[in-house]
């Protein structure tokens, strides 16, 4: 049984053309008069643009998760170090041109600061 907590929760998308294309195509994009649940970030994508994304993605009541490419992620590393809200959940991936580093995901930091680990 689905918690209804979580019931009509969108997922926002930080990410490469790629990745935001692979997620609006499985259905994940939303776009309404307050805007849309997505960025695609370009090389002339300034990081000030993806920080104001990620912001308005975090303090909107209709999103659950956010998930952002790692190479992006690392744009704007010390505003999600500073990032304790549980919902929306913050979770990094990799994309087609730059692999996975768990050293970089601020995620597998906190767990690890919390089973005890430096």
């Amino acid at each position: 049984m689905a918690d209804s907590q979580f019931s009509g929760k969108l997922i926002g998308v930080i990410g490469d053309e790629d990745t935001v294309t692979g997620f609006l195509l499985a259905g994940v994009g939303e776009r309404t008069s307050a805007g849309t649940n997505f960025l695609v970030v370009k090389k002339e994508t300034r990081p000030a643009e993806v920080l104001q994304k990620f912001k308005e993605l975090t303090e909107r009541e209709d999103v659950a998760i956010i998930l952002i490419n790692q190479h992006i992620a690392n744009l704007i590393r010390q505003e999600l170090a500073k990032y304790t809200k549980l919902v929306p959940t913050v979770l990094e991936i990799p994309s087609k041109e730059h692999p996975y580093d768990p050293t970089k995901d601020q995620v597998l930091k906190q767990v690890n600061l919390l089973l005890g680990g430096e």
